[in-house]
């Protein structure tokens, strides 16, 4: 459908013509001293010719064809498609993953193969974030330290790019959860509430950094951001020794406690994840408890169309600007042999 941006702005086509019947006329001897100040070119511009007059109109019809395009192309011209439905959710999702050195335990199998902690997560995440259509998503990554890695966007494949190239170690050996929530909470109570959420993943206890875990869970809930809190690690792992094999529990150090409450004070909820297939169960939950969408909103898709009128305009007054010098060139030549 064709449409203005600006439709009003054609009310000003007829201001050329209403300035020539309300301002004053010069007088007609004024008029003729301010065209020919030589009176020895009078004959030469007088207008009563044939060819004259033609030379006359034909440059009154381009300044008037160049002044409606002017007036076309201020008025935005464009053209708007068909009404489109696009889901939208409006979440804002921060996603906290730990890269404490504990996550390279390889208690993890993934195709058949066992893997460490951090590469199952990318994989299992990376497809949780794909499915987050419509939403902001964040990703901060903590260890001694916690660091924004991608601030909140609509961009999918840059959030799943930084994951998929995080490392263990980069952030420090150690885990810092108050620091994470912390940063979480920064970045996020900017965005309206009761959109805002934090999902926490991490395999040990906090013990580093400058924020405690419960204190910063208390702020988080005074700010309105809820916290999904995902312990992750497999309750058994088999350790070749010297002596022979031996069973382990490779999540000891696992502060399920602390992450419960920070779920609780939130109004959050705690999860568990002892192998790939409890990690994947946990997201498809989150799908449904932070449902992907929340109906549609329309969206017409617009192209501008005032670029033609406009190059129209210009193409005109170049026009206008060669033949006045042709013109003008050609009665000089008259005069010459005259």
């Amino acid at each position: 459908m064709f449409s203005f941006a600006c439709s009003w702005i054609l009310w000003l086509l007829p201001l050329p013509l209403l300035v020539r019947v309300l301002v004053p006329k010069a007088s007609a001897q004024v008029r003729q001293a301010m065209k020919v100040p030589f009176l020895t070119r009078l004959d030469h511009a007088s207008f009563t010719t044939q060819s004259r007059v033609g030379q006359y109109k034909f440059k009154k019809l381009l300044i008037t064809l160049c002044w409606v395009l002017l007036v076309v192309a201020a008025a935005g011209p464009r053209w708007l498609g068909e009404p489109i439905a696009l889901p939208q959710t409006g979440r804002d999702i921060m996603l906290a993953v730990d890269l404490s050195g504990s996550m390279n335990i390889p208690d993890m199998e993934l195709g058949g193969k066992q893997v460490n902690r951090l590469n199952m997560v990318k994989h299992v995440a990376s497809d949780f974030i794909e499915k987050r259509v419509g939403d902001r998503l964040g990703l901060i990554l903590f260890g001694t330290r916690a660091y924004l890695q991608t601030p909140l966007t609509f961009d999918r494949n840059t959030v799943s790019s930084m994951l998929g190239d995080a490392s263990i170690g980069l952030a420090g050996q150690q885990t810092a959860i108050g620091d994470a929530i912390g940063l979480g909470i920064k970045r996020l109570m900017h965005y309206p509430k009761d959109n805002r959420i934090l999902i926490l993943l991490t395999d040990g206890a906090s013990n580093a950094g400058q924020v405690g875990p419960i204190s910063a869970a208390k702020l988080a809930a005074k700010e309105g951001i809820k916290i999904y809190t995902i312990g992750l690690g497999a309750d058994k792992l088999v350790v070749r020794g010297l002596f022979g094999s031996q069973v382990i529990n490779p999540s000891e150090d696992l502060d399920e406690h602390t992450l419960k409450e920070i779920a609780t004070l939130t109004g959050g909820l705690f999860f568990r994840a002892k192998d790939t297939q409890g990690l994947e169960a946990i997201y498809r939950t989150l799908d449904k408890i932070e449902p992907v969408t929340s109906g549609n909103t329309l969206f017409r898709p617009i192209t501008p169309l005032y670029q033609w009128p406009l190059g129209s305009a210009l193409a005109l007054s170049i026009l206008y600007l060669l033949t006045r010098f042709r013109f003008s060139w050609r009665d000089e030549t008259k005069e010459s042999f005259s």
